[in-house]
């Protein structure tokens, strides 16, 4: 079965640094498209933080700071695909979902070939910036344990307040 990936939440943070955040579990893609109007000084606030460290959800169109591999089935995948072709007309100007197909099946593909590189469990995270000529760029890393002792805490989980 072919692997995607999904947003995965360890504390609440992601809630409050993006203007919308994804839920764990949702389907996300990197989502670089959704900057592409934007210039570097148009980058503010909770947009930026999106535009520097998120991945897009393709369920709530929200961002998540981590994504992690999972298997997709071939009926899951395609109606990501729609989903995508559809938020590419109503959000980013495509004519039709039709000539929007291409694009929306390009994006999952190359989330879907990111994912399939990675064990299940692997935490990706990805980083954006745009360069003097306005090009954005993207990098993707695994987030990993310290090497000197793999039982070394990364983070710590706390209960909140809310």
């Amino acid at each position: 079965m072919a692997k995607c990936l999904k947003a995965i939440r360890f504390d609440v943070s992601d809630t409050h640094v993006f203007p919308a955040a994804a839920e764990p579990g949702d389907w996300v893609i990197p989502g670089t498209f959704a900057f592409r109007a934007f210039t570097e000084e148009g980058l503010t606030g909770k947009v930026r933080q999106a535009f520097v460290s998120g991945f897009l959800s393709l369920e709530n169109f929200g961002w998540t700071t981590l994504a992690t591999p999972d298997e997709i089935s071939d009926a899951d995948q395609a109606r990501l695909v729609a989903r995508l072709a559809q938020h590419f007309v109503d959000e980013h100007g495509a004519p039709s979902v039709e000539a929007a197909m291409p694009v929306a099946e390009a994006e999952i593909a190359d989330a879907c070939g990111l994912a399939e590189e990675l064990q299940i469990n692997a935490l990706l995270a990805i980083q954006r910036e745009i360069d003097g000529d306005g090009a954005i760029h993207e990098r993707f890393h695994l987030v990993t344990p310290p090497t000197d002792d793999p039982h070394t805490r990364i983070w710590d989980v706390s209960e909140d307040d809310a």
